[in-house]
């Protein structure tokens, strides 16, 4: 008897449980930790907002580059600064770490769960610095190349490869159709040569003596905290895929929820960025003069006519060296321009939408009959070697995606995920 009525109430305490957790009624998935998005180290958080976009001063030519609009633009966690040399150095150092543990054949067993196995490579085994030279020789310079027979990398051979799905191509079927295509028709891969051309100081100026900044400004401690140069929009972009796969890694080792990638803001996203929270300033710092009223200057940039030291910098100068504007965003003008993930033309405030605005266009580099200009991206915010007016807001300008220079570096943003940070309230 005793037992029968431990039976019964073993049963009763298993019903009473099953009722607790599924009672018949609507309650969504139980046991979801509440989550919200974590700020990634050095970037700032700019709040949802809308904004006039576009020229602040009367356009006299009538040229209609940047005519007004007033849009919307969602939250999004931005870089304080460019992105230094000695962070883009750490994506170099990563790429070169891959290579070789692929050369070397350091990989593991990677089990998706589903029955199939794949060969990934192992992170978790030390590179022995007494190794076989020889599975990883073709990855230096040979003995013709050397140069006073110094052991270094041959950076031609630096390549980094990644894959992404692309949505706006998915999108445009019919849904009807979108089921009968497989995932794989919209899986793209990139491979990029990523080390930055460090001849640009030579090259885009001729009759100038800038051989002592090519031969140093990447690798030499001295300029880890100056903004990089020389990287392409490939490579920007590049360098934004692996740092969202370098973040994201963690967060899987850790069962953690991932978040959104690493990207090239939109135009939009930085000019909203760059103005601060206020509407129609001229420049980043709110006032419509690049000096203060002690005569300091507030960027740097090309005052005068080859004036360049007056305002406290010659060439790129170290990132945070002026005032931030009420963001807390550094250089958002002067110092060098940055990359934007749009397209450019002469018009796209005219036909952009209003709601989170963008021009995308994808070009592929093997086609011949792609037009030079379909390869222009918008750069915004002006350079150490630019004079005032590139350094306004609201002014467009552009650069050929594959191109490289020494007044040209980047930053990233991340889409929030959420209404607002004030959610945590």
């Amino acid at each position: 008897m005793k037992k029968v009525n431990l039976i019964l109430l073993t049963v009763i305490a298993i019903a009473l449980v099953g009722c607790s957790s599924e009672n018949g009624e609507l309650t969504g998935v139980l046991g979801r930790r509440q989550w919200f998005h974590p700020q990634p180290i050095g970037t700032v958080y700019i709040p949802t907002g809308s904004i006039h976009i576009g020229a602040t001063e009367q356009d006299v030519p009538m040229a209609m580059l940047a005519p007004n609009k007033q849009i919307s633009v969602s939250a999004f966690y931005m870089d304080e600064t460019e992105i230094t040399n000695n962070e883009y150095r750490q994506f170099v150092y990563a790429v070169v770490d891959s290579m070789m543990r692929s050369k070397l054949e350091y990989t593991s067993e990677f089990d998706n769960g589903v029955g199939t196995t794949y060969q990934v490579l192992d992170y978790e085994k030390r590179i022995d610095k007494n190794i076989d030279m020889g599975a990883v020789q073709d990855m230096y310079y040979n003995e013709s190349e050397s140069y006073y027979r110094q052991k270094q990398l041959d950076i031609r051979k630096l390549e980094y490869k990644y894959t992404y799905i692309d949505l706006k191509a998915a999108a445009a079927l019919k849904r009807q159709d979108a089921y009968k295509r497989s995932r794989a028709d919209f899986k793209k891969e990139k491979i990029v040569k990523i080390y930055p051309d460090t001849l640009v100081f030579i090259r885009d100026f001729t009759y100038s003596y800038n051989e002592p900044l090519s031969q140093v400004y990447f690798w030499h401690p001295k300029y880890d905290d100056y903004p990089v140069v020389g990287v392409s929009w490939h490579q920007a972009r590049a360098f934004s895929f692996w740092r969202t796969q370098h973040l994201n890694s963690f967060y899987d080792r850790h069962e953690e929820p991932t978040t959104t990638e690493f990207r090239l803001p939109t135009e939009y996203e930085w000019e909203y960025a760059a103005r601060g929270g206020r509407d129609q300033n001229l420049y980043p710092w709110g006032n419509y003069y690049v000096k203060n009223a002690k005569g300091c200057s507030l960027a740097n940039y090309k005052p005068g006519r080859g004036e360049y030291v007056s305002d406290g910098g010659h060439y790129p100068i170290r990132v945070n060296s002026y005032f931030p504007n009420d963001f807390g965003l550094y250089d958002m003008s002067g110092n060098v321009a940055e990359w934007t993930s749009t397209a450019y033309e002469t018009n796209t405030n005219l036909f952009s939408h209003d709601n989170n605005p963008d021009y995308q266009f994808e070009v592929k580099e093997d086609d011949p009959d792609i037009a030079e200009t379909l390869k222009r991206k918008v750069i915004r915010g002006g350079s150490w070697k630019d004079v005032a007016y590139y350094l306004q807001c609201g002014t467009r300008t552009y650069e050929y995606q594959d191109s490289c220079n020494s007044y040209t570096g980047f930053r990233c943003v991340m889409s929030y995920i959420g209404r607002s940070n004030k959610d945590k309230k």
